[in-house]
Protein backbone atom coordinates (compact mmCIF):
# COMPACT_ATOMS: atom_id res chain seq x y z
CA UNK A 1 0.00 0.00 0.00
CA UNK A 2 1.57 3.46 -1.08
CA UNK A 3 2.00 5.84 1.66
CA UNK A 4 -0.56 8.86 1.91
CA UNK A 5 0.00 11.99 1.23
CA UNK A 6 -1.05 14.68 3.87
CA UNK A 7 -0.82 18.64 3.62
CA UNK A 8 0.19 20.16 6.47
CA UNK A 9 -1.10 23.65 6.13
CA UNK A 10 0.58 25.74 8.63
CA UNK A 11 2.12 29.87 8.72
CA UNK A 12 -0.55 31.98 7.27
CA UNK A 13 -1.31 35.88 7.95
CA UNK A 14 -2.48 35.67 11.40
CA UNK A 15 -0.79 37.34 14.50
CA UNK A 16 -0.59 33.58 15.66
CA UNK A 17 1.38 33.05 12.92
CA UNK A 18 4.85 32.05 14.48
CA UNK A 19 2.86 29.70 17.03
CA UNK A 20 1.14 28.22 13.53
CA UNK A 21 4.70 27.71 11.89
CA UNK A 22 6.09 25.99 14.85
CA UNK A 23 3.01 23.82 15.90
CA UNK A 24 3.13 22.59 11.88
CA UNK A 25 6.71 21.80 12.29
CA UNK A 26 5.80 19.34 14.96
CA UNK A 27 2.91 18.13 13.03
CA UNK A 28 5.39 17.30 9.97
CA UNK A 29 7.74 15.41 11.63
CA UNK A 30 5.29 13.34 13.77
CA UNK A 31 3.24 12.28 10.75
CA UNK A 32 6.84 11.35 8.88
CA UNK A 33 7.80 9.28 11.63
CA UNK A 34 4.02 7.61 11.18
CA UNK A 35 4.92 6.80 7.89
CA UNK A 36 2.61 9.52 5.81
CA UNK A 37 4.50 11.19 2.75
CA UNK A 38 4.08 14.34 4.31
CA UNK A 39 4.33 17.92 2.25
CA UNK A 40 3.98 21.41 4.66
CA UNK A 41 2.42 24.62 2.90
CA UNK A 42 3.00 27.86 4.22
CA UNK A 43 -0.46 29.43 4.07
CA UNK A 44 -0.25 32.25 1.22
CA UNK A 45 -2.31 33.11 -2.06
CA UNK A 46 -1.27 30.11 -3.76
CA UNK A 47 -2.05 28.08 -1.41
CA UNK A 48 -5.11 26.91 -3.83
CA UNK A 49 -3.47 25.78 -6.68
CA UNK A 50 -0.31 24.17 -4.27
CA UNK A 51 -3.13 21.86 -2.95
CA UNK A 52 -5.08 21.45 -6.49
CA UNK A 53 -1.49 20.16 -7.97
CA UNK A 54 -0.76 17.85 -4.98
CA UNK A 55 -4.02 16.17 -4.53
CA UNK A 56 -3.38 15.58 -1.34
CA UNK A 57 -5.43 12.05 0.88
CA UNK A 58 -6.29 14.86 3.47
CA UNK A 59 -4.97 17.94 4.99
CA UNK A 60 -3.67 18.75 8.73
CA UNK A 61 -4.74 22.15 9.79
CA UNK A 62 -2.04 23.45 11.88
CA UNK A 63 -3.21 27.31 12.28
CA UNK A 64 -4.30 29.50 14.69
CA UNK A 65 -6.17 32.70 14.28
CA UNK A 66 -7.89 33.97 11.44
CA UNK A 67 -8.00 32.24 8.36
CA UNK A 68 -7.43 28.93 10.00
CA UNK A 69 -9.76 28.62 12.84
CA UNK A 70 -12.87 30.72 11.19
CA UNK A 71 -14.22 28.48 8.82
CA UNK A 72 -12.42 30.33 6.22
CA UNK A 73 -9.58 26.66 5.25
CA UNK A 74 -12.36 24.19 5.99
CA UNK A 75 -14.64 26.40 3.49
CA UNK A 76 -11.92 26.27 1.05
CA UNK A 77 -10.71 22.35 1.40
CA UNK A 78 -14.85 21.50 0.87
CA UNK A 79 -14.84 22.96 -2.07
CA UNK A 80 -11.59 21.37 -3.17
CA UNK A 81 -13.00 18.04 -1.70
CA UNK A 82 -10.10 17.35 0.62
CA UNK A 83 -10.47 15.72 4.05
CA UNK A 84 -9.20 17.64 6.86
CA UNK A 85 -8.76 17.86 10.59
CA UNK A 86 -11.24 19.51 12.97
CA UNK A 87 -14.07 20.86 12.85
CA UNK A 88 -16.27 21.54 9.55
CA UNK A 89 -17.06 25.35 8.65
CA UNK A 90 -20.01 26.15 10.88
CA UNK A 91 -18.73 25.05 14.56
CA UNK A 92 -15.15 26.63 13.23
CA UNK A 93 -17.46 30.04 12.87
CA UNK A 94 -19.16 29.78 16.37
CA UNK A 95 -16.31 28.81 18.16
CA UNK A 96 -13.48 30.98 16.64
CA UNK A 97 -15.94 34.17 17.43
CA UNK A 98 -16.27 34.62 20.99
CA UNK A 99 -19.06 37.09 21.43
CA UNK A 100 -21.24 34.24 18.74
CA UNK A 101 -19.86 31.32 21.16
CA UNK A 102 -20.96 33.28 24.25
CA UNK A 103 -24.58 33.87 23.03
CA UNK A 104 -24.76 30.28 22.17
CA UNK A 105 -23.85 29.30 25.67
CA UNK A 106 -26.60 31.35 27.40
CA UNK A 107 -29.23 30.05 24.74
CA UNK A 108 -28.35 26.22 26.31
CA UNK A 109 -27.75 27.48 29.80
CA UNK A 110 -23.87 26.82 29.77
CA UNK A 111 -22.63 28.44 32.46
CA UNK A 112 -20.68 31.52 31.02
CA UNK A 113 -19.05 34.74 32.99
CA UNK A 114 -21.58 38.03 32.16
CA UNK A 115 -20.89 40.32 29.07
CA UNK A 116 -21.64 42.71 26.78
CA UNK A 117 -20.41 42.89 23.20
CA UNK A 118 -20.66 45.65 20.62
CA UNK A 119 -18.53 46.88 17.45
CA UNK A 120 -16.48 49.40 16.44
CA UNK A 121 -19.97 51.37 14.81
CA UNK A 122 -21.04 51.47 18.17
CA UNK A 123 -19.01 53.46 19.88
CA UNK A 124 -17.84 55.17 16.47
CA UNK A 125 -21.71 56.46 15.70
CA UNK A 126 -23.91 55.24 18.16
CA UNK A 127 -22.89 56.63 21.37
CA UNK A 128 -21.74 53.62 23.15
CA UNK A 129 -19.03 55.04 25.62
CA UNK A 130 -21.87 56.28 27.25
CA UNK A 131 -22.98 53.17 28.86
CA UNK A 132 -19.68 52.12 30.09
CA UNK A 133 -20.69 53.32 33.80
CA UNK A 134 -23.77 51.16 33.34
CA UNK A 135 -21.69 48.11 32.94
CA UNK A 136 -18.92 48.67 35.00
CA UNK A 137 -21.85 48.50 37.66
CA UNK A 138 -23.35 45.12 36.22
CA UNK A 139 -19.97 43.75 35.70
CA UNK A 140 -18.26 45.11 38.59
CA UNK A 141 -14.48 45.47 38.36
CA UNK A 142 -11.84 43.97 36.75
CA UNK A 143 -13.66 44.02 33.77
CA UNK A 144 -12.00 41.29 31.00
CA UNK A 145 -11.59 43.40 27.75
CA UNK A 146 -11.01 40.71 24.79
CA UNK A 147 -10.92 41.41 20.91
CA UNK A 148 -13.95 39.11 19.77
CA UNK A 149 -11.96 36.52 17.24
CA UNK A 150 -8.34 36.11 18.73
CA UNK A 151 -6.61 33.67 20.33
CA UNK A 152 -3.38 33.18 22.37
CA UNK A 153 -4.88 35.56 24.86
CA UNK A 154 -3.87 38.48 22.39
CA UNK A 155 -4.90 41.43 22.69
CA UNK A 156 -6.81 41.02 26.09
CA UNK A 157 -6.70 43.68 28.85
CA UNK A 158 -8.05 44.21 32.64
CA UNK A 159 -9.77 47.71 32.95
CA UNK A 160 -9.59 48.06 37.12
CA UNK A 161 -11.70 51.26 37.35
CA UNK A 162 -13.91 53.16 34.29
CA UNK A 163 -11.25 55.44 33.73
CA UNK A 164 -9.12 52.42 32.29
CA UNK A 165 -11.91 51.38 30.07
CA UNK A 166 -10.81 53.53 27.15
CA UNK A 167 -7.94 52.77 26.81
CA UNK A 168 -8.35 48.66 27.38
CA UNK A 169 -11.34 49.25 24.29
CA UNK A 170 -8.75 51.35 22.11
CA UNK A 171 -6.14 48.00 22.69
CA UNK A 172 -8.79 45.33 21.41
CA UNK A 173 -10.47 47.31 18.43
CA UNK A 174 -6.64 47.31 17.52
CA UNK A 175 -7.36 43.32 17.00
CA UNK A 176 -10.65 42.97 15.89
CA UNK A 177 -13.58 44.97 14.91
CA UNK A 178 -15.84 43.90 17.80
CA UNK A 179 -15.07 43.42 21.62
CA UNK A 180 -16.08 41.63 24.30
CA UNK A 181 -16.29 42.96 27.95
CA UNK A 182 -16.72 40.36 30.46
CA UNK A 183 -16.85 39.84 34.01
CA UNK A 184 -13.39 38.81 35.72
CA UNK A 185 -13.92 35.50 37.59
CA UNK A 186 -11.02 34.62 40.33
CA UNK A 187 -10.19 31.02 40.68
CA UNK A 188 -8.69 28.06 39.13
CA UNK A 189 -7.64 28.07 35.62
CA UNK A 190 -8.66 24.68 33.68
CA UNK A 191 -8.42 23.36 30.46
CA UNK A 192 -10.28 20.02 28.67
CA UNK A 193 -8.99 18.68 25.62
CA UNK A 194 -11.50 16.39 23.78
CA UNK A 195 -10.20 13.95 21.25
CA UNK A 196 -11.39 11.19 18.68
CA UNK A 197 -14.35 10.22 16.47
CA UNK A 198 -16.27 9.46 19.46
CA UNK A 199 -15.48 12.24 21.93
CA UNK A 200 -13.52 11.82 25.19
CA UNK A 201 -12.12 14.13 27.53
CA UNK A 202 -8.27 13.49 28.17
CA UNK A 203 -7.16 14.82 32.06
CA UNK A 204 -7.84 18.24 33.08
CA UNK A 205 -5.03 20.36 32.92
CA UNK A 206 -4.69 22.81 35.70
CA UNK A 207 -3.21 26.01 35.04
CA UNK A 208 -1.20 28.68 37.27
CA UNK A 209 0.55 31.34 35.75
CA UNK A 210 3.74 32.81 37.56
CA UNK A 211 2.28 36.18 36.70
CA UNK A 212 -1.88 37.76 37.17
CA UNK A 213 -2.64 36.38 34.03
CA UNK A 214 -2.23 33.49 31.28
CA UNK A 215 -0.77 36.01 28.86
CA UNK A 216 0.74 34.89 25.37
CA UNK A 217 4.13 35.39 26.92
CA UNK A 218 3.00 32.88 29.83
CA UNK A 219 1.17 30.34 27.24
CA UNK A 220 4.50 30.07 25.11
CA UNK A 221 7.75 30.61 27.23
CA UNK A 222 8.94 27.72 29.03
CA UNK A 223 8.53 28.47 32.73
CA UNK A 224 6.32 31.32 32.73
CA UNK A 225 3.54 29.09 34.28
CA UNK A 226 2.95 25.60 36.09
CA UNK A 227 0.80 22.77 34.86
CA UNK A 228 -0.93 20.23 37.04
CA UNK A 229 -1.83 17.18 35.32
CA UNK A 230 -4.47 15.73 36.19
CA UNK A 231 -5.56 19.33 38.20
CA UNK A 232 -5.65 19.27 41.79
CA UNK A 233 -9.51 19.62 42.29
CA UNK A 234 -11.95 17.08 43.67
CA UNK A 235 -13.15 14.12 42.21
CA UNK A 236 -17.03 15.29 41.84
CA UNK A 237 -15.92 18.82 40.45
CA UNK A 238 -13.57 16.83 38.00
CA UNK A 239 -16.30 15.09 36.82
CA UNK A 240 -18.65 18.23 36.50
CA UNK A 241 -15.96 19.95 34.26
CA UNK A 242 -15.44 16.75 32.36
CA UNK A 243 -19.30 16.68 31.57
CA UNK A 244 -19.73 20.95 30.79
CA UNK A 245 -16.62 20.43 28.23
CA UNK A 246 -18.12 17.47 26.23
CA UNK A 247 -21.44 19.33 26.42
CA UNK A 248 -19.93 22.45 25.36
CA UNK A 249 -18.05 20.53 22.56
CA UNK A 250 -21.47 18.49 21.60
CA UNK A 251 -23.66 22.09 21.56
CA UNK A 252 -21.28 24.14 19.34
CA UNK A 253 -20.80 20.59 16.98
CA UNK A 254 -17.30 20.52 16.88
CA UNK A 255 -15.45 17.41 16.10
CA UNK A 256 -12.21 15.53 15.78
CA UNK A 257 -10.28 17.68 18.60
CA UNK A 258 -10.48 21.03 20.59
CA UNK A 259 -10.53 22.65 23.79
CA UNK A 260 -12.34 23.92 26.42
CA UNK A 261 -11.09 26.67 28.58
CA UNK A 262 -12.95 26.85 32.18
CA UNK A 263 -12.82 29.04 35.47
CA UNK A 264 -13.46 27.19 38.12
CA UNK A 265 -14.78 30.30 40.82
CA UNK A 266 -13.78 30.50 44.54
CA UNK A 267 -16.68 29.00 45.56
CA UNK A 268 -16.64 25.95 42.83
CA UNK A 269 -18.68 27.35 40.66
CA UNK A 270 -17.98 26.59 36.94
CA UNK A 271 -17.98 29.03 34.22
CA UNK A 272 -17.06 28.50 30.47
CA UNK A 273 -14.44 30.89 28.74
CA UNK A 274 -14.17 29.64 25.31
CA UNK A 275 -13.59 26.55 23.10
CA UNK A 276 -10.66 26.01 20.93
CA UNK A 277 -11.02 24.37 17.39
CA UNK A 278 -7.51 24.25 16.76
CA UNK A 279 -5.10 23.99 19.96
CA UNK A 280 -1.85 24.02 19.77
CA UNK A 281 0.67 21.69 18.82
CA UNK A 282 4.04 23.50 20.22
CA UNK A 283 6.38 22.12 23.35
CA UNK A 284 4.05 24.27 25.98
CA UNK A 285 0.23 23.59 24.59
CA UNK A 286 -1.51 22.25 26.92
CA UNK A 287 -3.28 19.46 24.06
CA UNK A 288 -0.41 17.50 24.34
CA UNK A 289 0.60 17.28 27.74
CA UNK A 290 -3.10 15.86 28.45
CA UNK A 291 -2.66 13.49 25.94
CA UNK A 292 1.02 12.50 27.68
CA UNK A 293 -0.76 12.31 31.10
CA UNK A 294 -2.65 9.33 29.64
CA UNK A 295 0.31 7.44 28.00
CA UNK A 296 -0.78 9.06 24.00
CA UNK A 297 2.13 10.13 23.00
CA UNK A 298 2.84 13.21 20.25
CA UNK A 299 3.29 11.12 17.48
CA UNK A 300 0.07 8.80 18.06
CA UNK A 301 -1.87 12.20 19.25
CA UNK A 302 -1.39 13.69 15.85
CA UNK A 303 -2.44 10.38 14.11
CA UNK A 304 -5.65 10.14 16.06
CA UNK A 305 -5.99 13.36 14.51
CA UNK A 306 -5.75 12.75 11.13
CA UNK A 307 -7.48 9.20 11.22
CA UNK A 308 -10.85 11.59 12.13
CA UNK A 309 -10.40 13.03 9.13
CA UNK A 310 -9.26 9.96 6.65
CA UNK A 311 -11.80 7.62 7.94
CA UNK A 312 -14.97 10.50 7.90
Amino acid sequence: MSKQTIAVLKGGRSLERNISLKSGARVEKALREKGYATEGIDVDESLVKQLKDLKPDAAFIAMHGRSGEDGTIQELLDILDIPYTGSDVLPSIRCMDKVLSKHIFVADGIPTPPFYAFNRDAFQELGAVDTMPIIGKELGYPIVVKPAAQGSALGIRFAHTESELPAALISAFSFDNKVLLEKYVKGTELAVSILGKEPRALPIVEVRPKTDFFDFESRYTMGKADYLVPAEIPEAAAAEVTELSLRVFKTLGCSGFGRVDIMMDESGGLQVLEINTIPGFTETSLLPMAAQAVGIGFNDLVEEILLCALEG
